[in-house]
């Protein structure tokens, strides 16, 4: 069980996040802010889906708590709007018994956690700060994919062409047969690539280079050095 002075560093640790939550009973956005309040956490109270679709800040640090059960556009629903904008903030859903398994749905389509109506206040702030948690690691990731990105960018084909090799596992002397080239050449487009990638072995290669949720496609005939 968490002590309020657990809740109090969580808090400051996420000092600069915004808590989003959508209800469009007006006593749980009473109380759930004055909890808000209480700890320290910035807020946000939405009655509807669409309010907080015009509100919502993607650049901001944050997370959603939302009812899964709402008039006009339904929690599942702004969760599909969320996805086709390919807005990746957390959400924990608030569910009745009958929602449950609308809300393990809801998981398997991205959402971070859903906590059943009656909920103990400590277990929701739990999972908000874990939600605030994975929003941070996620934020913390893409601005390291995008630097990767823009340091392949920086490749030439045929250093690009060795690096998607050595990425799939190809050894040096395979890729040198396949190209065509001496096995020291892949050696030195090999150096050049973790040197310009700024990595410093090859699992983190592999690691962060795998992790691109998608690739420039490299071409088999990639210009000779």
């Amino acid at each position: 069980m968490s002590t309020a002075k657990e809740n109090r560093k969580k808090t400051a640790d996420n000092d600069d996040a915004l808590v989003y939550l959508v209800d469009d009973d007006e006593a749980i956005r009473d109380s759930l802010g004055l909890l808000f309040q209480s700890i320290g956490l910035d807020f946000a109270l939405f009655a509807s889906a669409l309010e907080f679709l015009e509100a919502y800040d993607p650049e901001r640090h944050s997370c959603l708590v939302a009812d899964i059960r709402m008039p006009g556009l339904s929690g599942l629903e702004l969760q599909q709007r969320l996805n086709e904008q390919r807005a990746d903030v957390p959400i924990i859903f608030i569910t009745g018994h009958g929602d449950v398994p609308m809300a393990v749905n809801a998981m398997k389509s991205g959402a971070a956690d859903f906590i059943q109506k009656p909920f103990r206040d400590q277990d929701l702030i739990d999972r908000i700060h874990k939600a605030l948690a994975q929003d941070r690691e996620n934020r913390a990731w893409r601005a390291q994919e995008k630097a990767i990105r823009e340091r392949i960018a920086l490749l030439t084909p045929r250093e690009a062409e060795v690096m998607h090799r050595v990425v799939r596992g190809q050894a040096n002397k395979v890729i040198a047969m396949d190209l065509g080239v001496s096995q020291r050449t892949v050696e030195l487009h090999r150096a050049r690539v973790m040197r310009k990638l700024k990595m410093r072995s090859l699992a983190e290669l592999v690691s962060a280079v795998g992790k691109l949720s998608a690739e420039e496609p490299v071409s088999d005939t990639a210009a000779a050095e």
